[in-house]
């Protein structure tokens, strides 16, 4: 099957060769005139590698929180890489330079050693497509195996005891093959993530290739520079730092956008559930007495029934309409709540006495629950109970804010099972809100509900 590529790749595309060819021309005119060596600035070395432990660090925290939002393997092993980078550099590079040790080969190869482990598994990510069921515990198993992996790094470097910089003062031929290794592992994942995006169109699989584009030149320019290895600045490690920025900014795109995806699929079982709960029941009602009719039942003896189902379904998908009408924000709730109890009490059975606080603010997942818990505690009063009177209060009592409902029914007695689906599908919409569900009723007495929504 042959993959369309999104819409924006070409572009992407004719930029990311226009930044390569740019950064290729600037290594090439930085080697030929000489000046890829490093500076001796060890106040800025330490900056640099601060900022880029920092930023590795952030990155990490969010992607490992995209991973817990959507479970692909790609996020886990880019969290594990660039907490093992950050780490490394936190470790190695900053601390050895506070503890007095920026010369020690140890430090040294230990940090190399971390980055190309990191760099590895950033390299292996864009090609891992599986999904994770058990997130936490996956994700908790990778950060234990990181951490691992940077201790047996220090102790292989503690034991081989290898030389970063040659007797003439420039950098040895071990370390120029460990940054080469970096070049490699960088570009295998610009093209992997470049090809993700081109076969998905995901907006972060765009950012990370033009970030590891920058460091591949950066690793580059460090092969290419005859400089020493301990606190000389190159300017690579400046791209290193944009590369990092670049990075940090497209990850926290991603994170909004997994959020909204999120929020979107929540919201779309929100309404199949509505819908469910409500208007269906009277659709399938409608059906039932159109078959019967077909059947030969008589006119005069099912149309009250059909006037009765079709009137209802009107109110329900008017109530429907006003419910998720206040959840997206495009009606204030109180006024959506106020014009369905208008709805509900227009023929005089019932009527309903509403105080909403001002003082009280609700969420927007907080609205279209109470709204439904409202409208089922009232729906109960009426077609069940045959209560003549009812209350609904939103109020504000100290820190805690309270929503109630109260009828002066039948009532009954039994346990909350006994009393139907409809309060178990109340006490299931406080839960989903984090709100506290309790229930007071007796024969005689009517029946009041109450929920005490999360603190804020």
């Amino acid at each position: 099957m042959k993959v369309r590529p999104p819409d924006g790749y070409r572009s992407w595309l004719a930029g990311e060769l226009l930044l390569v060819v740019l950064l290729g021309l600037g290594t090439v005119l930085l080697a030929v005139t000489d000046r890829l060596g490093g500076f001796a600035l060890p106040h800025a070395r330490i900056s640099l590698d601060t900022a880029i432990a920092v930023i590795a660090a952030i990155v990490a925290v969010l992607t490992a929180v995209r991973f817990l939002v959507e479970g692909r393997g790609m996020d886990a092993l880019l969290a594990a890489g660039f907490v093992a980078i950050g780490l490394g550099t936190l470790i190695f590079a900053v601390g050895a330079a506070f503890a007095g040790e920026t010369r020690s080969a140890t430090n040294g190869w230990a940090g190399i050693g971390t980055t190309l482990f990191g760099t590895a598994l950033i390299a292996i990510a864009p090609f891992v497509t599986r999904r994770v069921a058990k997130r936490k515990r996956a994700l908790a198993a990778t950060a234990a195996l990181v951490i691992l992996s940077v201790g047996g790094i220090w102790l292989d470097a503690h034991v081989l005891r290898l030389d970063l910089d040659s007797p003439d003062g420039t950098r040895s031929p071990a370390v120029i093959v460990a940054f080469g290794l970096l070049t490699v592992l960088s570009l295998v994942a610009v093209i992997g993530f470049g090809l993700r995006y081109r076969r998905h169109g995901r907006d972060l699989d765009s950012w990370l290739a033009l970030a590891l584009t920058l460091v591949v030149f950066a690793d580059l320019q460090v092969v290419l520079s005859p400089g020493r290895t301990g606190m000389d600045v190159l300017q690579g490690d400046f791209l290193r730092v944009v590369a990092f920025v670049v990075l940090l900014v497209g990850v926290w795109r991603a994170i909004g956008q997994a959020e909204f995806g999120r929020a979107v699929a929540e919201e779309r079982a929100r309404v199949a559930r509505e819908i469910h709960d409500g208007l269906a029941q009277y659709l399938f009602a409608l059906s039932t007495h159109v078959s019967m009719l077909k059947s030969g039942a008589e006119l005069e003896q099912i149309l009250p029934r059909l006037e009765y189902a079709v009137t209802s379904a009107q109110q329900e998908a008017q109530f429907a309409v006003l419910a998720l009408s206040a959840a997206a924000g495009s009606a204030p709730f109180d006024s959506a709540l106020k014009r369905y109890v208008e709805l509900l009490t227009a023929d005089g059975e019932l009527d309903v006495d509403v105080q909403i606080d001002g003082g009280v603010r609700l969420a927007p997942d907080e609205e279209i629950e109470i709204f439904r818990i409202v409208q089922e505690g009232l729906a109960n009063a009426r077609k069940h109970a045959g209560a003549r009177q009812a209350e609904v209060s939103i109020v504000q009592r100290g820190d805690r804010r309270i929503v109630s409902v109260r009828d002066d029914g039948s009532g009954f007695q039994g346990t909350e099972v006994d009393a139907g689906q409809g309060l178990k599908n109340m006490r299931s919409r406080a839960a989903s809100i984090q709100g506290v569900f309790s229930l007071r009723s007796s024969p005689g007495q009517g029946t009041a509900i109450e929920v005490v929504l999360r603190p804020v």
